[in-house]
């Protein structure tokens, strides 16, 4: 598919273009800074453009300014008391020294979460083995949810894996047919990580988020833009992401 992109100021606003083989205009605000992006077809003119995003601005700034007021976690020191997520509900960190026990991580029960670490584990490594238990948590519902979709849209990823992104809950190269799902969603909803496997697998027929893309959700996952709104409305991690 040809594509041209490039970036113009609006009225202020720094605006991305992407100019592709597509019928329609559409207009997105992306968290978390409230990047404004245009997919626009081929033959639409800068001058278009610049209309269509002149007559969204009021709309545009309520989006960015629900961005900004969106909540997020502060920084983890890594205590006993300290809040954190596990598939979307919140529980209280209990930190145990232990010397002879291998380091883990246990649900106690539906309010704690219990971190066992060597007396001297400092931040950084107790960021580590909670990190690495979220990471084979999170594994382990993934694996069927990737079946379940992958034999609903009748696709085929050549491989898949968890890591740590930034700027997206998840990721697929279209060429290689490869999926990422980003390693926070262990603490988000069961609902909100199936969404993002939905979505990313979707990719593997359709490349961008056109017409397309819309119908194929909207057949499979009838309530994907209010999963997608709960995600987009969570508390972010200290780490700043965008869609």
């Amino acid at each position: 598919m040809n594509t041209d992109q490039h970036t113009i100021t609006i009225s202020g606003l720094q605006v991305e273009i992407v100019r592709k083989n597509i019928k329609n205009l559409h207009l997105g605000v992306y968290p978390p800074g409230g990047r404004v992006r245009v997919a626009a077809p081929l033959r639409v003119s800068n001058d278009a453009v610049r209309l269509a995003v002149i007559g969204k601005l009021g709309w545009i700034k309520r989006q960015q300014l629900k961005f900004e007021r969106q909540p997020r976690e502060s920084s983890r020191e890594m205590v006993s008391g300290e809040s954190h997520y596990f598939l979307g509900h919140r529980y209280r960190l209990r930190v145990i020294p232990d010397a002879c026990k291998k380091q883990c991580v246990i649900v106690r029960n539906k309010a704690t979460i219990e971190l066992h670490v060597r007396p001297d584990a400092d931040v950084e490594e107790r960021q580590r083995v909670l990190a690495n238990w979220y990471r084979v948590q999170l594994r382990e519902f993934l694996g069927p949810l990737m079946e379940k979709w992958q034999n609903r849209l009748g696709v085929q990823a050549t491989a898949y894996g968890i890591k740590r992104m930034k700027t997206k809950w998840g990721t697929c190269n279209h060429e290689a047919r490869r999926v990422w799902i980003n390693l926070e969603l262990a603490k988000k909803s069961s609902e909100c990580l199936e969404y993002v496997v939905a979505h990313e697998l979707v990719h593997l027929i359709v490349r961008h988020h056109d017409d397309a893309f819309v119908a194929i959700m909207d057949k499979h996952m009838p309530r994907w833009r209010s999963i997608r709104d709960d995600l987009n409305g969570s508390p972010l991690a200290h780490e700043i992401w965008r869609e």
